[in-house]
């Protein structure tokens, strides 16, 4: 049960806003509808250096930004294929990092 005086609190309380809704930066953009295709692709095309001038952590950064802003609306399919992405753009840093 809860007190009068904090009832008060909980009514009032504003629905929190995600940082991810706020996010305006437009440096770079990935090809509209990549996001719809398979892992492989997005890794290739998300590791260019026309989408991700900074390089291969970007492309991870993004892909992770794309899942975040999504939210609970990304069907877990699709987040699982976005998943593998980061994987194989891992995997690219990695080997880029030993050589």
């Amino acid at each position: 049960m809860v007190c009068r005086e904090h009832a008060e609190n909980l009514i009032a309380m504003p629905k929190a806003e995600k940082w991810v809704q706020k996010v305006k930066t437009a440096s770079t953009y990935p090809p509209k509808g990549i996001f719809t295709k398979d892992a492989e692709t997005i890794a290739r095309v998300m590791s260019s250096k026309e989408v991700s001038p900074k390089g291969i952590g970007s492309a991870i950064r993004m892909v992770q930004f794309f899942i975040n802003r999504a939210g609970k609306k990304l069907p877990p399919s699709r987040k699982a294929e976005l998943e593998k992405a980061k994987e194989i753009l891992r995997q690219k840093l990695k080997q880029e990092k030993e050589h």
